[in-house]
């Protein structure tokens, strides 16, 4: 087998950006919201259905790894989510949206399952929170970069294309084909498969190891939060300040720049820095943020708590996840599978919130996400220093 490229790093990273796309469904959902007329419940569908395929996909796919390699396992997610890309550039009716968002979160399920393990190949181990927490980083820029490509395209005339603000969709489409061709032209070697792999019913039974299930449940809250505040932060500004959704669209791009630099900076820390301390520390500026939600009347109020939520919340995946590879160092693709099938909190968390916030308000939604925060707390003990 070909040797690993000592290059091989840049494609995989290149792949966290495509990563990222899936954080399109928030800004994305406002608009088909306000172009189909739709209510929140409905409109919630949308990121919702993202999300459901992550139950459905994620422990598959680590069997699948198992089977043809991780690479090849990325290489299939790619295209899955380039096709994704493609069919909204064609139209923008509830269904075809659907199918589109849905082949979206297929293709993520498989590339989050195996692309996080692909990067402990690469790396050759050591410091896997940092290196995974700096892929995070990569993929918000993705994140933070979608609402920009939207509210550009929506104030922009573009009569050759017509595509207005899901002109995000085509520029998207071109970095993932991109990413493909790199990936596939790098050459990357992988560890053996030591003994029997694993089968459908002994991956799920590893969720009766303790630190697996609670950092499942932890990236279940992470991921809730983490969508939750992408698709209702616009409707709080428009809701509480009457902005329109163009100009409260920046909400979504404030959390993710504050996510971005949070990755950042969390790389840095969690090579130097106790992973429990930074872990509470994250837990307490989320908790701070849900009061700003909550309560917050004032635009400097509102940002602020998006800004705190987005930072507080960079680092959350990365110490779940690390704390769960590492409790099983001979498992990692079926415990990754596991871990990527908890991003089904991106289902869970906006339905429930789409209801919240029909009865109540988006004072209904925050208050759903909240519940989120106060689980991360009882989480703190089983953070490994």
């Amino acid at each position: 087998m070909t040797k690993t490229s000592k290059f091989a790093i840049i494609p995989v990273m290149l792949c966290f950006f495509c990563m990222g796309f899936v954080d399109l469904v928030g800004i994305a959902s406002n608009y088909v919201k306000e172009d189909l007329n739709l209510s929140d419940s409905v409109a919630n569908v949308l990121p919702s259905l993202v999300f459901f395929w992550f139950l459905i996909f994620s422990v598959p796919t680590g069997m699948l790894m198992n089977k043809i390699g991780r690479k090849k396992t990325v290489l299939l997610s790619l295209v899955v989510t380039v096709i994704s890309l493609v069919l909204p550039i064609f139209g923008e009716n509830f269904g075809l949206m659907l199918v589109a968002f849905s082949l979206l979160g297929i293709g993520n399920a498989l590339m989050q399952t195996s692309l996080n393990p692909l990067v402990s190949t690469v790396m050759g181990g050591g410091n896997l929170a940092s290196t995974l927490t700096f892929g995070q980083f990569i993929k918000a820029i993705a994140s933070f970069s979608a609402p920009y490509f939207a509210m550009w395209g929506a104030t922009q005339v573009i009569p050759e294309f017509g595509l207005h603000w899901r002109i995000l969709f085509a520029i998207f489409f071109v970095v993932g084909a991109l990413a493909s061709l790199w990936l596939f032209a790098t050459p990357i070697e992988e560890p053996a498969i030591e003994g029997r792999p694993s089968t459908f019913v002994e991956c799920f039974k590893l969720l009766g190891t303790p630190i697996v299930l609670l950092s499942f449940l932890g990236i279940m809250c992470h991921v809730g939060i983490d969508v939750g505040t992408n698709t209702t932060a616009p409707k709080i500004l428009m809701e509480r300040l009457g902005m329109s959704l163009n100009d409260a669209a920046f909400a979504t791009s404030l959390y993710f720049i504050f996510r971005t630099i949070g990755c950042l900076t969390g790389s840095f820390f969690l090579r130097v820095m106790n992973n429990r301390t930074f872990f509470v520390i994250s837990v307490v500026m989320m908790a701070l943020s849900m009061c700003g939600l909550f309560f917050g009347s004032e635009k400097w109020m509102l940002y602020a708590a998006i800004a705190l939520v987005g930072y507080g919340n960079s680092n959350i995946f990365s110490i779940c996840f690390a704390q769960a590879l590492t409790s099983m160092p001979e498992k990692q693709n079926e415990v990754s599978g596991l871990m990527i099938m908890g991003l089904f909190g991106g289902t869970v968390f906006p339905l429930l919130m789409g209801f919240a916030s029909d009865a109540v308000g988006q004072m209904g939604a925050v208050a759903v996400m909240a519940v989120g925060v106060v689980y991360l707390f009882t989480y703190i003990s089983n953070v490994k220093h």
